[in-house]
């Protein structure tokens, strides 16, 4: 199952649902209810009940809550015991009036108002309603306010008018058409643009913090935090959607294709469903549309109306309205359900690959051989790396890769032998011809089909010239991988080929040079280090390798040996072979003064 965020249901033998509820994580959730038994017993009662399981992606965890409300209200499942009540969360309403109100409800009439929400955080919805107030003078009385009612004159202003909360619309002093410009302003803060509102509250926080108010602008500054966080409209639920039917699709023009569809009743998703079909010939995506619509009819009984898609079917359907949405609600609810469908061809190439692990490999080893030109598939692919710093211990690094995985007992070091300096095209000249050499004497029926050289042109000019003194141009395939963008170089190609970041070519070439670059490194350090400890310790004369043995053991280190005392190194490995190592790794110290007078 996929890690993200979802709603999952559980079904029983006969396939009713007997529980629904919401993750973040869908696979740690789902898993824990079967590694263990549970202390409560209706839990484990629920998990013996337990035949299948299915589940829907949505984006956050806002929209699984969302979604998992909506579809126990549904289904009513018999151990959603917590959810089982008719309670609603709560939405803000914009009244369709001639002075429209503006206040939170749980009740959504078909009168309309416009909603929005729904709000599953109530203090989230109560501190913007309170500051949409604070923003704009808009009447919450609830007189049926209309042109006959002014009129006739009966209004009487009230203490929200002298408290400056209202304009004082029940007596005429507000004009109809300016008191529309504020809700319109207020419709754009509860569609989610909530940036005046943040300015506002950001403006009265320095007001307040400039006069040493700080309880008030500490108050200010929660409802701040709660509006950065607040969502007003869920994808999930929509109150401008009725009753539709959305079909994601999932077709990368191969044998499989994925369609994923929902269903929306009272503007909520109540029911879902994934199909999985494979092409005997050469379908279009209308044609399996066709199919799947057909299919989910029978199936579910479903009589269609309002038919949201990405692609248009291939048949006409008499009565169904078709909409290819580019924004808004029904483009957000497309793009969900696209995306199970894309999560039901991941579960089902996972699931593949784990019963034939081998598919994935060669499916790897063919992409890399198209996007490289090779005769054939590289199942065998070997990568070098020189390292050096300012020329000192220059060394090199050969990474073997077999089925796009390290093969890590093949990796090989090499110390630079024939070459004086920082000189990385002759050096990778120089690693290539002796480990070729050794391999065509050794195991010619083990040479790679691809050679990767870190480095760009330089380097790879190198490679081939190795390759072609020992015969192996031509078969043996080599390219060179740019540090700065990825770039990939072939040989007699001026011009790089720049491969998809998501490619699986590209991830196995960088991991191939990132392997050999820790490789070599750590072979570089180790040289470097050991170099620095042999010749500290073999410039001192008397000191022999059995004498350095014994120190190393007992201190591990130079820097450990110079920190011992005389009295330490003269009972380690005594008086006369103590003074002589205290004076040369200590000269000009006291103790080396008076040893050698």
């Amino acid at each position: 199952m996929p890690t993200t965020p979802g709603v999952y249901t559980y079904y029983d033998s006969e396939g009713t649902v007997i529980y629904v509820g919401k993750a973040v994580n869908l696979k740690r959730r789902v898993s824990s209810y079967f590694n263990r038994t549970h202390d409560v017993v209706r839990t484990n009662l629920l998990v013996r009940a337990i035949a299948d399981v299915s589940y829907i992606v949505v984006p956050t965890e806002q929209d699984a809550l969302n979604l998992e409300n909506s579809m126990i209200k549904e289904y009513k499942p018999r151990y959603n015991v917590l959810l089982k009540d008719d309670k609603s969360y709560p939405w803000i309403v914009v009244t369709n009036e001639y002075f429209p109100r503006v206040f939170m409800t749980r009740e959504r009439l078909k009168d309309g108002s416009k909603y929005f929400g729904p709000y599953t955080d109530t203090a989230s919805a109560k501190t913007v309603l309170n500051l949409v107030h604070e923003l704009y003078p808009i009447r919450n009385c609830r007189h049926a306010i209309t042109p006959d009612y002014l009129a006739r004159g009966k209004g009487k202003l009230c203490l929200e008018f002298h408290m400056k909360k209202c304009g004082g619309c029940c007596v005429g002093m507000v004009d109809p058409k300016e008191y529309a410009e504020s809700i319109e302003r207020i419709k754009l803060i509860l569609k989610g643009e909530t940036g005046q509102l943040l300015t506002y509250l950001k403006a009265q926080m320095t007001e307040l913090a400039e006069e040493m108010r700080f309880e008030e602008a500490h108050e200010l500054k929660k409802k701040y935090d709660l509006i950065e966080r607040y969502q007003s409209k869920s994808v999930i639920i929509s109150q401008v959607l009725d009753q539709i039917d959305v079909f994601g699709i999932s077709d990368e023009g191969d044998k499989d294709v994925f369609v994923n569809y929902m269903h929306l009743r009272r503007g909520a998703v109540v029911k879902a469903l994934t199909l999985h079909y494979t092409r005997s010939m050469e379908e279009t995506t209308g044609q399996i549309l066709d199919y799947a619509m057909s299919e989910i009819s029978e199936r579910l009984g479903v009589k269609y109306d309002e038919v949201v898609i990405s692609t248009l079917p291939s048949t006409e359907h008499e009565g169904v309205n078709f909409v290819v949405p580019q924004r808004g609600d029904r483009a957000k609810l497309l793009q969900m359900s696209a995306r199970n469908a894309l999560q039901a061809r991941k579960d089902f190439e996972a699931q593949r690959e784990k019963l034939n692990p081998e598919q994935r490999v060669t499916k790897t080893l063919t992409r890399i051989q198209q996007d490289f030109r090779l005769p054939e598939l590289p199942r065998h692919i070997e990568c070098f790396d020189n390292s050096n710093i300012q020329g000192t211990n220059p060394v090199s690094s050969c990474v073997v890769f077999r089925n796009a995985k390290p093969a890590k007992k093949d990796y090989r070091h090499f110390i630079i032998k024939t070459v004086e300096g920082p000189d990385d095209f002759a050096s990778m000249k120089e690693v290539l011809t002796r480990r070729y050499t050794r391999l065509l004497q050794e195991s010619p029926d083990d040479l790679p089909q691809l050679i990767v050289v870190d480095g760009g042109k330089g380097q790879l000019s190198a490679a081939v010239e190795a390759l072609d003194s020992i015969g192996l141009r031509g078969v043996i395939s080599v390219v060179g991988i740019a540090k700065r963008l990825e770039e990939i170089y072939f040989p007699g190609d001026s011009i790089p080929l720049y491969i998809d970041k998501n490619s699986e070519t590209l991830k196995v070439i960088q991991h191939m040079r990132d392997e050999a670059h820790r490789f070599g490194i750590t072979h570089h350090r180790n040289r470097r280090s050991k170099t620095q400890t042999i010749s500290e310790l073999d410039n001192i004369s008397g000191i022999g390798p059995k004498t350095k043995e014994i120190l190393l053991r007992k201190f591990r280190s130079v820097a450990r040996i110079k920190q011992a005392t005389p009295a330490q190194l003269t009972e380690l490995i005594g008086h006369s072979k103590a003074t002589l190592l205290h004076s040369a790794l200590h000269p000009g110290s006291p103790e080396s003064t008076d040893n050698n007078q």
